[in-house]
């Protein structure tokens, strides 16, 4: 016979989450890359000068590393995020923003932009890349619905191949505009020109971050077809207007500071690995493990040729590729 305690449960705050301290460790390891990002670079600032009241460090330090540090956490953080909404709406965990064409045709809308508006603000050619965005990703499910065999890995390569056509578009028309270099400058992720005055717009995929964490469930049961999401009582077409939109957005925002790739990929399924899928609990960890993940690229790239600068999206790209292939290899293995 099966007894039934009725001594009250202890709630997860009595007994100690044994997860609290973990993520406050996490937080508390990107804080200290963030304190470390803010004394890294060619100008000498330092903890010293700057308790000195060094003016010229000061304006350094204010206008400079700071709008830096604060865009390298905010990009991280939010790329890493849109991996992963886009990752439950395909149910396909090698997709992401920079594989699936979604980059790819933002940049395009940055093209077009620059080519019809040259003089428009950029909030106005972060909208019209957002458009172009958005038709990329739906342009790669509307061809995912249509694959009858829907293979973990032919997925990505669809989406690869999707963003290589488009990017090759792109790069004819800059090229026959001379437009190249400009277009060169949108697609290499690098954080060394930004100062205060040019980054503000990624508070804007901030925001954009804490609504997937709040609709993360929607996008998993949406991810599982229309027929099952109906019957769940959710509309199906609406919550993955809402992916979309998410998605596209945050990916237009963080061309400002150029394509970032792989790091929507990557920092979901090192999370997965590490603490497992529940979708909750999960996007909070992506969250900080994006932004210390390219925290850390982004000084690696400074330190690397000192005084010379990496570009933090070719060290995510050299990073991000080998455990692109390590994870495609562990998938193979996997499935045998």
């Amino acid at each position: 016979m099966t007894t039934v305690s009725l001594r009250p449960q202890r709630s997860a705050a009595q007994h100690g989450s044994p997860r609290t301290p973990r993520i406050r460790w996490a937080v508390g390891a990107v804080l200290l890359l963030a304190a470390t990002s803010l004394f890294v670079g060619v100008s000498s600032v330092s903890p010293a000068a700057l308790l000195a009241g060094d003016a010229g460090v000061w304006q350094t330090f204010l206008v400079s590393r700071v709008p830096r540090t604060l865009a390298v956490v905010l990009a991280g953080m939010a790329l890493s995020v849109a991996g992963f909404i886009l990752q439950l709406m395909a149910r396909n965990r090698f997709v992401e923003p920079s594989t699936v064409g979604t980059v790819e045709s933002a940049t395009a809308g940055i093209l077009v932009a620059t080519l019809l508006l040259p003089a428009a603000p950029i909030v106005a050619k972060m909208g019209i890349a957002a458009v172009f965005a958005i038709a990329g990703t739906a342009l790669f499910l509307t061809v995912l619905r249509r694959i009858p065999l829907r293979d973990t890995l032919i997925v990505p390569l669809v989406g690869i191949m999707l963003g290589g056509v488009i990017g090759a578009v792109t790069t004819f028309f800059a090229y026959r505009f001379d437009l190249l270099q400009t277009l060169n400058t949108w697609m290499i992720g690098d954080f060394s020109g930004l100062v205060r005055g040019r980054y503000e717009l990624l508070w804007i995929v901030a925001v954009l971050a804490v609504v997937g964490y709040v609709c993360a469930d929607h996008f998993t049961v949406a991810g599982m077809g229309q027929d099952f999401t109906t019957n769940l009582g959710l509309n199906y077409r609406r919550t993955m207007n809402l992916g979309l939109v998410l998605v596209s957005l945050i990916s237009a925002v963080v061309v400002v500071v150029g394509a970032i790739p792989f790091l929507g990929l990557i920092v979901p399924n090192l999370v997965s690995l590490l603490i497992g899928d529940n979708v909750r609990r999960a996007v909070p960890w992506i969250a900080v493990f994006g932004a210390g993940f390219v925290l850390l690229c982004d000084i690696l790239g400074r330190i690397i040729r000192f005084p010379y600068e990496v570009p933090v999206g070719v060290v995510v790209s050299v990073v991000g590729s080998a455990l692109f292939i390590v994870l495609l290899v562990r998938r193979s293995a996997g499935a045998r």
